[in-house]
């Protein structure tokens, strides 16, 4: 089968495009780099998903396509975010019908129905906020209704996954991400400290993607649904932090404050960077302060259900296998 994966250079597509490789499908994947890292027989495709003939000509005789390219970040143009996340998407949804691809398969967030609140053991049925504070999940939640709307068109079956804080080896922004900002002692806890939210390991975000895909034929539950994936496990966000700081013999975090004051903080940031043009991204936003200080996690029963969704991957076998990684020494 042929097998287009957007996205391919990424943290999620490169182990999504390995994975369909190894059951034997023919894979292209579609960047804006070249990316050594992959198989030598896996097709590289050079293009924008901004680029509506390059993104159609890479769907040209592909039997499915996996749709994982997009702009992340909390911080940037409204602009940026909207042409690569959501007229990108459009391209990619555009190039399937044309060129007859039978599935599509979206890479969504949790973020799209995250509401600056506590979001416990929410499922599907949560509705898009009214309001939002960044770009990223707005654009994410416009893109995921276009995915959802296209399906049954022309034959298309379609599916929207919302997998959350997807880590684990080779994780180039959750973890470094993390540790860098612990070593320079920058890392501040928001909040309480006992929010509890979901992650999910790389392998486990992959088996998601690929059941969901196998399990996308016409008349099935899971055609033109969107679906909460994780880990299974929510973790408490800053114990979870600390304990990976530990393992590295990085000092854990200890400095804190308010959620109400970190919201206050990021939105003067957020003026001052947007008054002046700013290089760079604000240390501290509205959103990312909700992020940090908040609950959020999900209830996976649907993706269970329709899907035989299972964490393949335990958070704690993840751990020692992130750590190894790193290569951190581990006891016993």
């Amino acid at each position: 089968m042929n097998v287009l994966v957007t996205g391919g250079g990424g943290f999620l597509g490169s182990h999504l495009a390995r994975r369909l490789h190894e059951m034997g499908h023919c894979v292209s994947v579609l960047g804006r780099h070249r990316y050594p890292g992959l198989p030598g027989n896996i097709i590289q495709l050079q293009a924008d998903l901004r680029n509506p003939k390059a993104v159609s000509e890479a769907c040209r005789e592909q039997d499915s396509v996996f749709h994982a390219g997009a702009l992340p970040g909390i911080w940037g143009t409204k602009r940026d975010f909207y042409q690569t996340n959501v007229d990108g998407t459009r391209h990619v949804i555009e190039g399937c019908l044309e060129h007859g691809v039978r599935k599509l398969v979206f890479t969504s967030s949790p973020s799209v129905i995250y509401n600056q609140t506590d979001m416990e053991n929410v499922d599907e049925t949560a509705p898009y906020p009214s309001h939002y504070l960044s770009d990223y999940p707005e654009t994410k939640a416009l893109a995921e209704q276009r995915v959802m709307a296209a399906n049954g068109r022309q034959g298309l079956l379609t599916v929207s996954l919302r997998p959350h804080l997807i880590w684990g080896p080779g994780d180039p922004h959750l973890v470094p991400r993390i540790i860098e900002q612990a070593k320079k002692h920058k890392l501040v806890r928001v909040g309480e400290g006992t929010n509890r939210v979901d992650i999910i390991y790389i392998d486990n975000a992959v088996e998601g993607h690929i059941r969901a895909w196998q399990a996308l034929e016409p008349g099935s539950s899971v055609a033109g649904q969107c679906y909460f994936l994780s880990d299974g496990e929510p973790v408490i966000l800053w114990d979870w932090i600390n304990q990976l700081l530990a393992s590295l013999g990085i000092s854990p975090v200890t400095k804190s404050i308010s959620y109400r004051m970190a919201s206050n903080l990021g939105w003067i940031l957020e003026g001052v960077y947007r008054v002046f043009g700013l290089a760079g991204e604000p240390r501290m936003t509205r959103f990312l302060a909700g992020q940090l200080a908040t609950s959020h996690y999900f209830d996976i029963s649907r993706a269970r259900r329709d899907f035989n969704y299972k964490g393949m991957i335990s958070p704690e076998e993840g751990m020692k296998r992130l750590l190894k990684s790193l290569q951190v020494p581990l006891e016993g």
